[in-house]
């Protein structure tokens, strides 16, 4: 099965998230990683599955949370563009994809 690897900017955005969902109750931050986890074991898993965003790139969204993980299909692994929140400026991950 192919790797995972985050574009530093996403990894940030997720870490970010986490803390936003961590201050207002102990454990949200820990299931918010959780949900975002399950999304990357489903990409893994069957990545066609998810519908191209923008060409050669895919969104899966995440459970429970309304956010999204864009991602590039790679030979050698998947690369995690963005981890994106679903209701806020939706095109900024725009310059990440090369």
């Amino acid at each position: 099965m192919k790797p995972v690897r985050f574009h530093p900017e996403a990894e940030a955005e997720m870490l970010s998230a986490a803390k936003f969902y961590e201050a207002p109750q102990q454990d949200l931050g820990k299931r918010f990683l959780a949900s975002v986890q399950n999304s990357l074991g489903r990409i893994k898993v069957n990545p066609f599955l998810y519908s191209e965003i923008e060409d050669g790139v895919r969104r899966c969204l995440t459970m429970t949370f309304p956010f999204g993980v864009i991602f590039r299909i790679m030979p050698e692994k998947f690369v995690i563009i963005a981890v994106m929140h679903l209701h806020r400026n939706p095109g900024y991950w725009k310059n990440r994809v090369t």
